[in-house]
């Protein structure tokens, strides 16, 4: 609902305050965007100031409602410091003049319910409206964010699946979590709410422009593990953070997204589908599947996995034992996978982009980038250098393009993937003519 016409801000619901989100001249992904964030009585509730302040730091806009079970868990104060914004906590406020719920949400471009009870999902499904928060969702025509925390045993009572089944069904909301793990009483089970950064990234794609809307990208991502016995293996110091940044703002922006994965530590972003793998021949597997055998299944194939360029040649069964000599370990090449693809590419689809992670020096790294974008016959290399990225949230990379190369300054993973998607989209974009699109 975010490119309706923007009403002037009501005058019962609190102007911001001289402090705002994009002081400084620093603009985020949700610059211009107003949040309304509801938070109820939960123990999980200090855990919305938190996305508040990821939010904010992200140039929105936020409005924080507190249920009065809410004030028992967390103050206004804290949301106040937060988001500049007095807290809206009561619907009969004498110094708030209107209909403060219906202009609260005729003001939201998303309202997100964080944590959100059980009593509440009962209200909401039945559509009471005795404070702010529930009055303001009856009113909502933005998107609806909600986040559900609680004991597992509540959550998978009968009337709570009514509950979901309810608002899910009239279409009046989507939901981030529950997932599965320990909840307040110590007990285990599907019930703890999300965490405060998988729901900033649902907040993303749900305001985020669709770009990619329609597009499949199949993004690699993490090391490869080549097993030598069932104790040792041969991989290498990826994390895959970069790769899976990518995968989220791919989906972030609209496409349906594909993440193949090595063994990596790392949660799967919101809406994207996750294949995980272990060894190089199993991400050849994987790839192809994803691509299809004629590369018709894919729009853009971006390969930022370390696949281990070699493995054992011989995977033993069992421990092997110290010996009195050394080890001698022979090892035989693993398929070069972005190469095979760009070898059986007929066309301008699907476009690749290949990562070269290097150790030599600056001017080395983009001429032998420059090679392998001509070898591999890919449309894009990432190249930069391995203490630059490798276990970092930042990045300092250098795309090298068929025309020129642009190199970029240090900037977290994330900004850096929303560099390298604006040149995918450019190619997807150019795809009818001939032109071939620059990398600056």
């Amino acid at each position: 609902m975010s490119d309706r016409p923007r009403p002037p801000r009501p005058s019962s619901v609190p102007p911001t305050s001289s402090r705002t989100p994009t002081q400084g001249g620093r603009r985020g992904r949700l610059s211009g965007k107003r949040i309304a964030l509801g938070v109820t009585g939960s123990i999980a509730a200090y855990k919305a100031a938190i996305l508040a302040r990821l939010l904010v730091k992200d140039g929105a806009e936020v409005q924080v409602v507190l249920t009065r079970a809410a004030r028992e868990f967390v103050g206004a104060a804290t949301f106040a410091g937060i988001t500049g914004n007095p807290v809206l906590d009561d619907m009969f406020d004498d110094n708030l003049g209107g209909e403060v719920h219906v202009e609260l949400a005729q003001d939201s471009d998303l309202i997100v319910v964080m944590p959100t009870t059980a009593d509440a999902l009962a209200r909401f499904a039945q559509g009471r409206a005795a404070d702010v928060l529930s009055a303001a969702l009856l009113c909502a025509t933005s998107p609806v964010l909600l986040v559900p925390a609680m004991h597992p045993r509540m959550w998978s009572h009968p009337a709570t699946k009514r509950n979901v089944a309810t608002l899910t069904g009239d279409g009046r909301a989507h939901f981030v979590g529950p997932t599965s793990g320990e909840v307040a009483s110590g007990e285990s089970g599907v019930g703890r709410m999300a965490e405060p950064e998988a729901v900033h990234s649902a907040i993303l794609a749900q305001l985020s422009q669709d770009a990619l809307a329609g597009k499949h990208v199949v993004v690699t991502a993490g090391p490869t593990v080549e097993d030598l016995d069932p104790v040792r293996f041969v991989s290498n110091r990826s994390t895959g953070k970069m790769g899976f940044a990518l995968a989220e703002r791919a989906a972030q922006r609209g496409a349906h997204v594909t993440l193949i994965s090595g063994p990596v530590e790392l949660p799967t972003p919101y809406g994207v589908h996750r294949v995980d793998v272990r060894s190089a021949v199993a991400m050849r597997g994987a790839v192809w599947q994803a691509v299809g055998p004629d590369l018709s299944h894919a729009d853009a194939l971006i390969m930022c996995a370390a696949v281990g360029d070699y493995r054992p040649a011989e995977t033993h069964s069992s421990k092997l034992k110290r010996g009195d000599s050394g080890l001698s370990l022979e090892l035989v090449q693993n398929p070069d996978i972005i190469s095979e693809v760009g070898a059986a590419r007929q066309g301008k689809r699907p476009v690749l982009v290949a990562f070269a992670v290097e150790t030599a020096t600056p001017e080395q790294i983009v001429e032998n980038a420059r090679g392998k974008l001509k070898k591999k016959c890919v449309d894009l290399v990432v190249a930069n250098h391995a203490k630059d990225s490798f276990g970092k949230s930042d990045n300092l990379a250098t795309l090298v393009g068929p025309v020129d190369d642009l190199p970029l300054p240090q900037m977290p993973k994330l900004e850096l993937a929303d560099r390298i998607l604006d040149w995918v989209l450019a190619r997807l974009s150019s795809t009818a003519t001939s032109e071939t699109p620059r990398t600056g």
